[in-house]
């Protein structure tokens, strides 16, 4: 799918993505697929990730797939409310596919769903999430037309 500006300037402006290695597809309007790499930095115990790592993951891939539905629209989002159900740990070396489509789109708020998987441990479930998002217009978050 063909990048969208305001896709391609949240990208450069993602400093916290960056830092703990998030990279994102977008299959299509509506549907993301977000990927992380667990790393030694990413633990809280000796075996285990941060759930705020996987929180923020789920975050990241909520939103991206809302904003997905409406940047032709010349348009962003903001966090309104999201929850998260952690189902199984995240480890070192585990790499992570989060999962994430628009199941509701009003004219200013989203509903979006994000399960996130292990791949190399089959698919594995570790954590689900739901949340809801307000569009409003990209310059009200400086970005400009």
């Amino acid at each position: 799918m063909m990048q969208h500006p305001l896709i391609s300037d949240y990208i450069k402006h993602n400093q916290y993505g960056q830092l703990i290695g998030m990279d994102f597809e977008i299959i299509k309007s509506g549907l993301l697929h977000y990927r992380l790499n667990i790393q030694a930095k990413h633990l809280a115990t000796p075996l285990a990730a941060h759930g705020g790592l996987i929180a923020s993951l789920c975050d990241a891939a909520l939103g991206v797939v809302a904003l997905s539905a409406v940047c032709e629209q010349n348009k962003v989002v903001s966090t309104v409310e999201y929850k998260i159900n952690f189902i199984s740990p995240a480890q070192l070396n585990n790499t992570l596919l989060a999962v994430s489509k628009v199941e509701s789109k009003g004219n200013r708020i989203i509903v979006s769903s994000c399960d996130v998987f292990c791949e190399n441990d089959n698919m594995r479930l570790v954590a689900k999430a739901l949340g809801t998002f307000n569009a409003y217009p990209a310059e009200k978050a400086g970005y400009s037309k």
